[in-house]
């Protein structure tokens, strides 16, 4: 289950669970839209991996109690920036392969 955590782990801007700006990766990194674009590259500062829109929980109980009511997003700040000189290395030479061959 997505934790659907609060924050963006760099700007820490708000991301509450109907937000369609958070995105993650595959570990469930959290950043914004701006930061994975304009700051990140679409290459995530723990794993190297890209980016995806995070999916959006039902905010009501539609079917089978699947649905935030039950399993609620997360309170969890995990507000981590990015040393901005590091990752220009790290991502240098794999932000030009795109992350489905990464």
């Amino acid at each position: 289950m997505l934790e659907l955590r609060p924050t963006c782990e760099h700007c820490n801007r708000p991301l509450p669970p109907d937000s369609s700006e958070a995105r993650i990766c595959s570990y469930e990194c959290t950043f914004c839209a701006v930061c994975v674009g304009r700051v990140l590259g679409n290459v995530c500062p723990n794993g190297g991996g890209g980016f995806v829109p995070r999916p959006v929980r039902p905010s009501k109980n539609w079917k089978s109690d699947n649905f935030l009511g039950k399993d609620p997003a997360s309170t969890i700040v995990k507000h981590r920036p990015v040393d901005l000189p590091t990752h220009e290395l790290f991502s240098a030479a794999i932000k030009p392969i795109p992350p489905e061959k990464r």
